[in-house]
């Protein structure tokens, strides 16, 4: 059976390079008689996987010293609780940019922990522009500033950063993380799903600098103080191994086989332009993004006829072209071009969508 081009949001396509090797290791690591999905955690072959995915990560993103990486469990979504139980124990504040579904998710769930504010959001235009801010309003005592950086459902993202001072700033990366470079130096906190670029779903990534590392609110459950797994090694409990694995693996193929995060970048610059070229001089499709705030990683795009978005959806699956339907919040198509989709896969949708437009239009 021929692979099909796979433009999911996430879980998403992942290196056949990794894939392939991950298949001829299954059964047997590195002649250790046994699949890593199987092995102990506390052996020492495991023990050298997750410290080799740590220091790869450290090597990929430049990560200073100072921050400690976390391999956790619970998705993205279970930081939106852990960030202010851990974090927001200062002044018991923290601002917020709402950019989207999940950057209002972290924003409610903090709200349970403590005082927060809205400084800016694009709600009113269905989240389709990162919206201006003004510094005058940032709370000078916030204990952080949150944002979502690259914004999935959307196709939105953060092209310039707050400036927020002395107050730290805190990212969710989880769909442009090793997309391209970051100065994480800029963050207090860095967190990522690992389901889009970096791995199988199941692996949550923590960056946070050490000195935000402290002593929780006093309610915050033993499995959701950053304090505990910074002082285990991220091996508390059982961490999701194999999740791990497979992303030491993408690291490696970002390393060796891609050539680092610029060039990473550079590829992804050019699969983007592709696609938004095309919707730009299209007759029939058209990006729902506003042009300075596009994504490099998710591009949303309708026709303006639900019944033909549905017909483009159902061909393009057969064609090979899956998972192409667009968040029902948004509706039309989404195209999710992660780092492990190949220039080719773009270029074959646009020729699809061509030709769909010839038929159609």
């Amino acid at each position: 059976m021929a692979r099909v081009y796979n433009f999911s949001a996430g879980p998403s396509v992942l290196p056949e390079s990794v894939l392939r090797r991950a298949a001829e290791e299954m059964m047997d690591y590195q002649g250790s008689g046994q699949s890593v999905m199987e092995m102990s955690h506390r052996s020492k072959t495991y023990d050298a996987i997750i410290k080799e995915c740590e220091a790869l990560l450290r090597e990929v993103m430049n990560i200073p010293d100072n921050y400690k990486v976390l391999f956790l469990q619970g998705g993205a979504s279970s930081q939106f609780a852990m960030i202010p139980l851990n974090l927001m124990t200062g002044s018991g504040k923290a601002d917020f940019i709402i950019t989207g579904q999940w950057a209002n998710k972290a924003y409610q769930e903090a709200s349970r922990y403590g005082e927060t504010k809205v400084i800016a959001s694009s709600k009113d235009k269905t989240f389709s522009y990162i919206p201006a801010w003004d510094e005058a309003d940032f709370t000078k005592d916030a204990d952080y500033f949150h944002i979502c950086m690259n914004n999935t459902i959307y196709g939105t993202k953060f092209t310039k950063l707050p400036e927020t001072g002395d107050v730290p700033l805190i990212a969710d990366v989880s769909s442009c993380i090793l997309s391209e470079p970051i100065d994480v130096s800029r963050f207090g906190m860095l967190y990522a799903g690992a389901q889009k670029n970096m791995g199988p779903a199941g692996l949550t990534v923590v960056i946070v600098r050490e000195d935000l590392i402290g002593e929780p609110q006093a309610s915050t459950p033993t499995m959701f103080k950053y304090s505990i797994h910074a002082d285990n090694d991220s091996m508390y409990n059982t961490p999701p191994c194999y999740s791990i694995y497979v992303c030491k693996m993408v690291l490696e193929w970002i390393r060796d086989e891609i050539g680092g995060l610029d060039k990473m970048k550079e590829i992804n610059e050019k699969k983007a332009a592709l696609l938004y070229n095309f919707l730009d001089s299209s007759k029939l499709f058209r990006g729902t993004v506003e042009k300075k705030d596009r994504s490099l990683m998710n591009i949303p795009f309708v026709t303006g006829n639900e019944e033909l978005d549905a017909k483009f959806v159902k061909e393009a699956a057969a064609a090979g072209f899956v998972n192409l339907k667009g968040h029902r919040s948004v509706g039309g198509m989404r195209a999710s071009i992660y780092n492990a989709m190949p220039i080719e896969g773009v270029e074959k949708l646009v020729e699809f969508m061509k030709a769909f437009e010839a038929a159609n239009a």
